[in-house]
């Protein structure tokens, strides 16, 4: 029998980037979407990028993401 290809996962791939260090970083999600209510200070913090902070669900990501 032949062995079955691992698929990359491509909806984790395009929101998850993994560092040099093996750390997953993300985007904030909500930062594109009715941004005329939202105050100067919610915009900003959106906007900047977060780490995971639990190994196990970095590691559900990273299963996800195999290449």
């Amino acid at each position: 029998m032949m062995k079955k290809k691992l698929k990359t996962h491509k909806a984790t791939a395009k929101r998850f980037k993994v560092t040099g260090t093996g750390k997953v970083k993300y985007n904030k999600q909500g930062n594109n979407h009715l941004k005329a209510n939202k105050s100067r200070a919610q915009k900003a913090r959106k906007k900047s990028t977060s780490t995971l902070s639990s190994k196990k669900e970095a590691n559900k990501i990273l299963k996800l993401m195999v290449k």
